[in-house]
């Protein structure tokens, strides 16, 4: 069950342009976040995205992920600490409600093997529709100069 309010020293509120540099100060591995965006600068000034703040470093975020007519799909991440525990959700319910208030429908989509994202989803009230399978085959396409030869 979530907390009542984010534990001391710690906000929960919408990015702003000001924001783009705790973007940038996040974990590599969690740099996925503002990339369908264009990076940190336009995932700060979308309007698009809640955080949770311990200070001035970025703990938590939600944002949309995928931003459709109807739907719009959330994406979020967060650091790994215990005593961050519920933030996610704070940013996720935020987020949410931001998207009704747009006039959209929020949607979550995320791999049948992580369990995580899976039980974030459904603690903010998300329910299966339906499952897919997602099939690639090959190596990643190769980008850029180096892919011309």
């Amino acid at each position: 069950m979530p907390a009542a309010r984010p534990p001391g020293g710690v906000t929960v509120r919408r990015l702003t342009a000001r924001d783009a540099r705790a973007l940038t100060t996040l974990p590599p591995a969690m740099s996925w976040i503002h990339r369908t965006w264009g990076g940190p600068e336009a995932l700060a000034r979308s309007g698009c995205a809640w955080a949770a703040f311990q200070g001035d470093r970025i703990v938590a975020v939600a944002c949309t992920y995928f931003l459709g007519t109807t739907y719009e799909d959330v994406a979020c991440v967060t650091v790994p600490d215990p005593r961050l525990q519920y933030l996610a959700l704070d940013c996720v319910d935020a987020l949410c409600a931001d998207m009704a208030a747009r006039g959209h429908t929020p949607s979550w989509t995320c791999s049948t093997s992580n369990r995580p994202g899976r039980l974030l989803a459904w603690t903010a009230g998300f329910r299966p529709e339906r499952e897919y399978a997602h099939y690639a085959v090959g190596a990643p396409a190769a980008t850029g100069r180096a892919a011309a030869g």
